[in-house]
């Protein structure tokens, strides 16, 4: 019987194979897997970070209360095909604006609806509702608009001041910038008293400046104070790259609450005035007059019952009638600063007018009426 000898090293080559597999398994193992023994190369443990600062969860608060009074606003233009006759609506611009009341009633800027032939609103809830025009005042760049939304869907905002603010107080603006909807960002008021053109040229006095970011697509939304009540509407931005330069502006609230009842009653701004024409300002200084001379008093105003004068034509040349020198005792150099003082009254109220007449001063109380 033939014996096969089975060498030692063929006998524990099976057990080689293994150790060299096991070593170099775990030479890759540590070439390539983090080192069980560096805590750093491990996921660390999470800790929750626990409450969030009383500054945070204010403006957390701030925008969950007042988020669902901010609404979209798309304006949709008619424009003609370039190669045919057929007429197209397509989007001409977004805005922002919010929910006055529960009546379905929409605060905006002017300049956002100006041009459009149709109008949609889109609330928090995303749902969308055809929007129509209550009235507009363009000179002070704010209009109103009218939704047929459910009760259960309107969350009108909350009207704070705007007669005591101070410059460095926090504000907040929402809105939706570029189309961006529910868009919050966090500034403070920069300073007070600023002037900005309306879309008709007329100055609006007496504008908030602040620092919150407002982009297009912004104008018509609200600025809040650190409560989370209406302040100011955004208006306008100082940039010549068209985005946020950090300069923005807002028509401040009290503005916004008197002329707004007045667009939904009459559609219109009504202006109390006296029934007055003034005579440009060239011929005051031709004459070296302080004041503003009337040109013309409209038969059965106001004014006429007061017995206020205006030039007269005579023979050969003209009488100049009366130059009102001020207003409830605050002097006018022009036609803008008897405007702005006549405004900061209601139709109805009855101001002392100090005029000059023949060479002497005398005072005249007349009745403010309603004016186109």
């Amino acid at each position: 019987m033939t014996k096969i000898k089975i060498s030692r090293l063929g006998r524990f080559s099976p057990v080689l194979l293994y150790l060299l597999l096991g070593v170099g398994g775990w030479l890759l193992y540590q070439t390539f897997q983090p080192s069980l023994h560096d805590p750093g190369a491990m996921p660390r443990s999470v800790i929750a970070r626990g409450d969030l600062a009383e500054d945070e969860r204010n403006t957390i608060e701030v925008f969950k209360n007042t988020a669902p009074s901010v609404v979209y606003i798309t304006s949709i233009a008619l424009r003609r095909g370039l190669f045919n006759l057929n007429v197209y609506e397509i989007p001409q611009g977004t805005g922002s604006g919010f929910i006055w009341d529960k009546k379905g009633r929409i605060v905006t800027n002017y300049h956002v609806i100006s041009d459009a032939s149709r109008l949609e609103v889109t609330l928090a809830d995303h749902s969308t509702w055809k929007a129509v025009l209550v009235g507009a005042a363009p000179d002070r760049d704010i209009a109103v608009l009218q939704i047929s939304a459910p009760k259960s869907s309107l969350f009108p905002i909350i009207i704070g001041e705007s007669d005591d603010l101070l410059v460095g107080q926090k504000v907040f603006a929402i809105g939706n910038p570029f189309g961006l909807d529910q868009t919050l960002t966090t500034g403070v008021v920069s300073a007070l008293g600023r002037e900005i053109k309306s879309v008709t040229g007329r100055t609006i006095s007496g504008v908030i400046q602040t620092d919150a970011a407002i982009n297009p697509g912004n104008s018509g939304g609200p600025l809040l104070d650190s409560a989370g009540r209406l302040i100011g509407v955004n208006t306008a931005i100082y940039s010549p790259s068209g985005g946020s330069s950090g300069i923005g502006f807002a028509v401040p609230v009290h503005e916004v609450n008197s002329v707004v009842p007045l667009l939904i009653r009459h559609g219109r701004l009504i202006r109390p005035g006296l029934g007055i024409s003034l005579a440009p300002k060239r011929l005051a200084d031709e004459f070296g007059l302080a004041g503003v001379p009337v040109l013309k008093v409209q038969p059965g105003s106001t004014a006429a019952k007061a017995g206020l004068r205006g030039v007269s034509q005579v023979q050969g040349g003209m009488i100049l009638g009366d130059c009102i020198l001020a207003v409830d005792g605050k002097k006018v150099h022009d036609y803008k600063e008897f405007r702005d003082l006549l405004e900061q009254h209601e139709v109805g109220n009855t101001v002392v007018l100090t005029i000059l007449r023949n060479g002497k001063e005398q005072q005249l109380t007349v009745a403010l009426e309603a004016m186109e």
